[in-house]
């Protein structure tokens, strides 16, 4: 069943430039796509227009319809209701998703309490939970503490878990593992690859680095320039790249073996 369609999308900036020409694609219930392409390419952009959270001045033609809503045009209350139940994102940094002001588990607590309208210790022991469920060793001590007193590997499982409380059916991840370390990276990588196997959750990927992507997408799609170049199985994309941008990827991936010899083939 789709749960994602995107048909004839475009993207331009209000003096008509064109960021994303004419791109469509399709996500099935369960299914993880990576996009995949250099900066510029339009893939996170593409990302936020699926959740309506478009910078000022860039305005979407074309249709994007995420589990029967459509997003091009909708109203912002209509958008927010969408937000956490059907679609949630983790972003690059996650600093800028965290108030630095506030208290992890009060962050936390907010979509449960909204969403599930938790309360009292019943809301205290959901966040703890959360905590827990990203392997988030001293939940409490975590809970208690401002972004700025966590490392950043912490901040971001505090993301995701932000994403995951209200149990989305997509999850779109922006580039969130770039900002870390290489082995926090391949922690996060893990994570989030069993946390949607468990939830059966559709993931949209939004990645510059080839081999990442094969660690988590089935399918993916390469951009270029705002357009789709070339969509295709993960792994027929490695071993057989039709596209010479896609070749040009393939060949400047980094650690590419090492992650085709990880887990299971796709």
């Amino acid at each position: 069943m789709t749960l994602l369609e995107l048909s004839g999308l475009t993207l331009r900036t209000t003096d008509g430039t064109t960021l994303v020409d004419d791109l469509s694609l399709t996500l099935a219930r369960g299914e993880r796509l990576g996009l995949i392409g250099e900066s510029g390419s339009g893939k996170s952009l593409t990302a936020l227009a699926v959740l309506g959270l478009l910078p000022e001045g860039i305005t979407a033609t074309g249709s994007i319809e995420l589990a029967g809503t459509q997003i091009v045009g909708a109203r912002e209350d209509r958008l927010t209701r969408m937000r956490g139940r059907d679609a949630a994102v983790v972003f690059q940094e996650p600093l800028t998703a965290l108030d630095p002001l506030m208290r992890a588990g009060r962050q936390l607590a907010e979509p449960l309490r909204r969403r599930h309208g938790l309360r009292g210790t019943a809301l205290k022991r959901a966040v703890l939970d959360a905590l827990e469920r990203v392997r988030l060793a001293e939940p409490d001590r975590i809970a208690r503490s401002f972004p700025h007193e966590i490392s950043g590997g912490q901040r971001q499982r505090v993301a995701l878990a932000m994403a995951l409380a209200c149990e989305p059916k997509l999850l779109i991840a922006d580039e969130p593992t770039t900002a870390l370390d290489v082995s926090v990276q391949a922690e996060m990588l893990d994570l989030i690859d069993t946390l949607v196997r468990e939830r059966d959750m559709a993931v949209v990927f939004v990645s510059h680095d080839l081999a990442v992507v094969t660690r988590i997408a089935d399918r993916a799609v390469v951009m270029r320039q705002g357009r789709a170049v070339e969509e295709g199985a993960v792994l027929d994309l490695v071993r057989s790249p039709a596209h010479a941008y896609t070749r040009a990827l393939v060949g400047s991936a980094r650690r590419l073996e090492s992650a085709l010899n990880l887990g299971d083939p796709r």
